[in-house]
């Protein structure tokens, strides 16, 4: 088992784990699946000097995904924030693989000039709640009932840390 950056051939198995959740219906905003294609260009603004995707790689494939993106692109002042998704494969859950890969991600920040680190999640999603807390993250922010499901409404939260 090894955290690597991610390369442009991991991302299927990256956009089949996220599909994952968009199924599960409880870990994302997305509706509807996915496609690489609609994710290629996503991938290629994540470099990894600056907006890393990091995997966790084991024999049988990725097990999980964590990714650095920027926040408000091109405003200096804000230079020094990123936003930390994280998605584990299905059948790898309970294996602290999120757990894992958010702590790389924690002490990959400051060498790629980070200071800030914030989560946007749904607020009814608290196995992602729990896991931030874990890791030091607090809530900075609520969201009420933005979030429209055919079958519900509910809100985010941000829950960010200085790293």
């Amino acid at each position: 088992m090894q955290i690597r950056n991610a390369k442009p051939d991991d991302l299927k198995q990256i956009i089949a784990i996220y599909n994952q959740a968009v199924a599960e219906g409880n870990c994302t905003a997305d509706t509807e699946p996915l496609t690489v294609d609609e994710r290629r260009e996503w991938f290629a603004e994540h470099t990894p000097d600056q907006y890393p995707i990091f995997v966790m790689e084991e024999e049988k494939g990725i097990t999980g995904w964590c990714s650095i993106s920027a926040h408000r692109r091109g405003r200096k002042a804000l230079q020094h924030v990123a936003e930390i998704s994280y998605y584990v494969e299905h059948n790898s859950l309970g294996r602290e693989i999120g757990q894992r890969l958010i702590s790389h991600a924690l002490q990959e920040a400051p060498g790629l000039g980070l200071h800030n680190l914030y989560a946007i999640l749904l607020d009814t999603n608290l196995p992602s709640i729990a896991i931030l807390k874990k890791n030091g993250f607090a809530e900075w922010g609520h969201f009420p009932d933005i979030a429209e499901f055919p079958d519900r409404i509910c809100g985010q939260y941000i829950y960010g840390r200085k790293v």
